[in-house]
Order: structure tokens, then sequence, then C-alpha cells
């Protein structure tokens, strides 16, 4: 089955950097767009940035233009999020999500917290 597990979450200060990674099973890797989601307390989930199969095109929510990029290894099967200049409001839990099956699948998250 798919399996997604993401890890690099942490605490760090205004202005920092983070790398979060989702290493993927369960499907072929290299034939879907792989997604970043986040969620901040008492907020909806939110499309944070996607990347097409062949790693060639990716897509950003305007919060994050600039400050973030992902990028994917189809040899590692694994999705990055580089973050930099982090922002309080960057704070919640990052989810890697697939859509390889008619539901979709999410990891357990990872938490990202920005905070002096």
């Amino acid at each position: 089955q798919v399996q997604l597990v993401e890890s690099g979450g942490g605490l760090v200060q205004p202005g920092g950097s983070l790398r979060l990674s989702c290493a993927a099973s369960g499907f072929t890797f290299s034939r879907y767009f792989m997604y970043w989601y986040r969620q901040a307390p008492g907020k909806e989930r939110e499309l944070v940035a996607f990347i097409t199969s062949s790693g060639a095109s990716t897509n950003y929510v305007d919060s994050v233009k600039g400050r973030f990029t992902i990028s994917r290894d189809n040899a590692k099967n694994t999705v990055y999020l580089q973050m930099n200049s982090l922002k309080p409001e960057d704070t919640a839990v990052y989810y890697c999500h697939v859509r390889a099956t008619s539901s979709g699948s999410w990891g357990q998250g990872t938490q990202v917290t920005v905070s002096s």
C-alpha cells in the first residue's frame, strides 16, 4: 500500500531554515505529482507546493514564493521541501500527499515551529 513518511521538522528561529523530506513507497513514485500541504492550529489544510512527476515544473502558494523550494529525487523515491527565511506564520504541521489512489494518500505529518 501507499506509504509516505515525513521527517525534518523542528523548532527554528525566525529567519532560519529547515529541509523536510518525504520518503514514499507502495507506488511508482516517478509517475506522480507530489504535494506538500500544511495545517496550522485552527486553520484549514492548505496546499504549499507541488512538483510534476519529472520534477521539471513546480508551483507554490504566494505566501512561500521565493522562500521555499520543492524538489524530488526519483531514484530515492523522495520529495523535499527546502524552507528558508522562515516566519512565525509558517508554523504548522506539514504533510506530504500523493494522488496515486482514488482517495489520495497522506503522511503522518511533521511539525514545524518558527519561534524565538
